[in-house]
């Protein structure tokens, strides 16, 4: 079930990987984020067993959760893998927002499962987001997201505190959204 490797760098789309920050894989820690960011993490029960980690796992690193939780992702990987270049939007027509990343890191584990992408030039935020669903030793699976994160342009400097808001009712739909999956 682990997808094809791809080196570190390669992408999805034609040219080299222009990520905005240098933290580069600090969300596989999430106890040592860097500083100077906003840090968020938001951990959710989904489910119990190896049935929904496997469930929830599958929904995380291959797109579904952030379809199902209202958002468009446009990429030409079926799977996260490193170097894939991602292109996540909210909206409709002219009204569409689309942010560009890409993914820095996956973990395709017996009991640890996810993936972390980057910020790209034109992305509103500057920083790096992880998607892990972790099965405990007693069964239980949870999904996490950790992330840091700053402003990268002048409208989400000048949203000022609603962005770290906006970041965590985002993490909380996501983990209803792969709770959901986990349960078939």
């Amino acid at each position: 079930m682990t997808p094809p490797a791809r080196p570190l760098g390669r992408t999805a789309t034609a040219g080299p990987p222009r990520l905005t920050y240098p933290e580069v894989g600090a969300t596989r820690t999430p106890q040592a984020l860097p500083g100077g960011y906003h840090h968020l993490r938001h951990r959710t029960l989904v489910g119990h067993g190896r049935g929904a980690f496997e469930a929830a796992g599958t929904a995380v690193t291959t797109w579904r959760m952030h379809r199902a939780a209202g958002t468009r992702l446009r990429t030409d990987a079926l799977r996260a893998a490193p170097g894939v270049r991602v292109r996540v939007a909210l909206g409709l027509g002219p009204l569409e927002y689309g942010v560009p990343c890409e993914v820095v890191w996956t973990a395709y584990e017996r009991t640890r499962t996810g993936f972390a992408y980057g910020t790209l030039p034109g992305h509103a935020e500057i920083g790096e987001e992880a998607f892990v669903v972790d099965m405990a030793p007693d069964g239980s699976v949870w999904f996490t997201v950790t992330a840091f994160s700053r402003p990268g342009r002048w409208f989400t400097r000048l949203a000022g505190p609603l962005v770290p808001v906006a970041q965590r009712w985002y993490a909380r739909r996501l983990g209803r959204t792969v709770r959901r999956a986990a349960r078939g």
